[in-house]
């Protein structure tokens, strides 16, 4: 088998073979085959696309290039969520809880923020003496004592997809939607879990600016589930607006325990017990409006509460912070964005804002950047609220009084403001299954 026929193949437009598929994965993670010849094939499915068939054998070949999770020990079928990343998205940490305390079993591996997105594992180590690094039996044991761990991802999990994105990233095949998938499902795959709802972000904040090709990828990676033998759902969510009020670490966190005590924002409360719901019926728990019914009353009786308490317990860290607020770090300089005039917002690009919370420290530009955990935002007003001149829209935090003129600038600039109201979506706005 040569690489330059599987090219030639791929570029008459022609399906590859099971076999073609592995050879081209593992020739490339063991260095038998070169950067070009696989960046000829890449531009070649950027063009002409993969079937079903083709996107789920990659993707497997993908995962099964490094160690696979096994998550046998754990009893009932494990869940899982995944967000292609957005801006104020804690979600993770409230639904977790949620479907813990209704019987699921959440084995949950998260990544790290990059960019304008935050990261999960990046709010967590905002708690004081959270560990995100568990052994594997630490982990399942967990799950089973308490249907609850929430991780930082594995070094070993698809080698092949973190040598294949560094290729897409200097070839101009990262915009590829087959690409996109068969990079988040490989990891998926990988970590184990039988069930995962994909959470497929769309907006201004979103890597898919528009609901076509968010469902397009979202149909991908369902597919790649199915022909793998996982249970997959994707919920297509605005981004259009930040989630929720905060942007940052801290305050991510201050705002997840005010959601699970009842008090949190509309929108980001709405989103979490819609997915929780779904997670519930993918565990194959219960039929989907019983499961609404059952992660509202776990959010009402403080049941999901309290098993983010046991999380945080179980993994090290200080359950104080959720009587006692003032134990997470909250940036000590603040700076009050202004309305310069009455009316409306009528749109933000949520982009820009989080590239604020970064500017003031809360993110990373590039891997290895240190994050302050402290800085960030709180959103006053979002789109389709009323302002007068003047009025606060948001405050900001740093550690640092230095950063916060420019961070205003920039987050004042991705906000729209106009004299009529607009209209607003619903957060949640399709399914894919």
């Amino acid at each position: 088998m040569r690489m330059y026929d599987i090219i030639l193949k791929k570029r008459s437009n022609l399906p590859l073979t099971d076999e073609e598929l592995r050879f081209l994965i593992s020739g490339y993670v063991n260095g038998d085959i070169p950067d070009y010849q696989v960046s000829a094939l890449l531009m070649t499915i950027v063009f002409n696309g993969m079937n079903a068939r083709e996107l789920g054998t990659l993707t497997m070949a993908m995962a099964q290039s490094g160690r696979m999770v096994d998550l046998s020990n754990i009893d009932g079928i494990t869940v899982d969520k995944h967000s292609t990343g957005g801006v104020g998205d804690k979600t993770t940490l409230i639904i977790g809880p949620l479907v813990a305390a209704c019987g699921g079993k959440v084995a949950k591996m998260s990544g790290r923020g990059l960019g304008h997105t935050g990261g999960t594992i990046d709010k967590m180590e905002s708690i004081p003496n959270l560990q995100v690094s568990l052994d594997q039996e630490a982990f399942m044991n967990q799950v089973n004592r308490i249907g609850l761990a929430v991780i930082g991802q594995s070094e070993g999990l698809a080698p092949a997809d973190k040598k294949l994105y560094a290729l897409r990233d200097v070839t101009g095949t990262v915009d590829s939607i087959p690409l996109i998938a068969s990079s988040v499902m490989s990891k998926k795959l990988a970590s184990g879990a039988q069930a995962i709802l994909l959470d497929v972000k769309v907006g201004s904040g979103a890597f898919m600016k528009t609901i076509d090709d968010a469902r397009a990828l979202a149909k991908a990676m369902v597919d790649i589930g199915t022909e793998n033998g996982r249970s997959v759902k994707a919920v297509l969510t605005d981004m259009d607006r930040p989630l929720g009020h905060a942007i940052g670490n801290a305050l991510e966190i201050r705002e997840v325990i005010n959601t699970l005590k009842g008090h949190g924002p509309e929108d980001l409360t709405h989103e979490c017990l819609i997915m929780a719901a779904h997670m519930l019926v993918l565990s194959q728990i219960c039929d989907y409006e019983t499961a609404l019914s059952r992660v509202q009353q776990a959010l009402n009786s403080g049941a999901a509460l309290e098993r983010l308490r046991m999380m945080i317990d179980a993994q090290g860290g200080d359950s104080r912070v959720l009587d006692d607020e003032s134990l997470l770090a909250i940036g000590k300089f603040t700076y009050d964005v202004t309305a310069p005039q009455d009316g409306y917002i009528t749109h933000m690009n949520t982009e820009q804002c989080g590239i604020a919370s970064v500017m003031l420290g809360a993110g990373r530009t590039v891997k290895d950047d240190p994050i302050d955990y402290s800085a960030g935002i709180v959103m006053h007003k979002k789109t389709d609220d009323a302002v007068r001149a003047g009025e606060s829209i948001a405050t900001l935090y740093a550690s640092h009084e230095s950063l916060l003129v420019n961070a205003a600038k920039t987050y004042l600039e991705a906000i729209t403001f106009g004299k009529i109201a607009p209209v607003v979506v619903d957060t949640i706005l399709d399914m894919v299954e």
